[in-house]
């Protein structure tokens, strides 16, 4: 089972949607999706604790603000899955690309697997941000001999 951790804060325009699209997607393996609402003021708790969502939601809430770090441990302390991806609920990635982390993970080819943001062909970077983008991950396996595509994820 995957479990998809969903940290929350001040997301009263995305939140139901999100859920939603998550809630579509179909995924290679069961899943639950763990919402941790992270001290929203803005109207986000009350969507989540009215919303009629399915037996696959799980609901938390941090009686203040805490920080996107402290929502995910928070839900990674609550997950029951065998796998856990971040997914957070500004509708900024498609929850269907969850699909393609997981074949590498299922067939025991990986205990890992991050998402790379890819900049090919978008005219809204700037050359110098593209550049950055692409140098430090090279500098970084340079330097550490190592393989990854992108230097600036959530792993840890």
């Amino acid at each position: 089972m995957l479990s998809i951790l969903m940290p929350v804060y001040n997301e009263r325009e995305r939140v139901a949607r999100a859920i939603a699209e998550v809630l579509e997607t179909e995924l290679p393996v069961e899943f639950e999706l763990v919402v941790v609402d992270d001290g929203s003021t803005d109207g986000t708790r009350e969507i989540l604790r009215d919303g009629n969502w399915d037996g696959r939601v799980r609901l938390f809430e941090h009686p203040e603000n805490r920080g996107k770090g402290a929502a995910v441990q928070t839900a990674l302390a609550q997950a029951n899955g065998e796998y856990a991806a971040i997914f957070d609920a500004d509708l900024e990635y498609d929850p269907a690309d969850l699909s393609l982390l997981m074949p590498p993970l299922l067939d025991g080819r990986a205990n890992a697997c991050f998402g790379v943001r890819a900049f090919d062909g978008y005219t809204s970077h700037s050359f110098l941000f593209v550049l950055g983008k692409k140098g430090v991950p090279l500098a970084g396996n340079v330097l550490f001999n190592g393989g990854l595509a992108g230097m600036m994820s959530d792993a840890r």
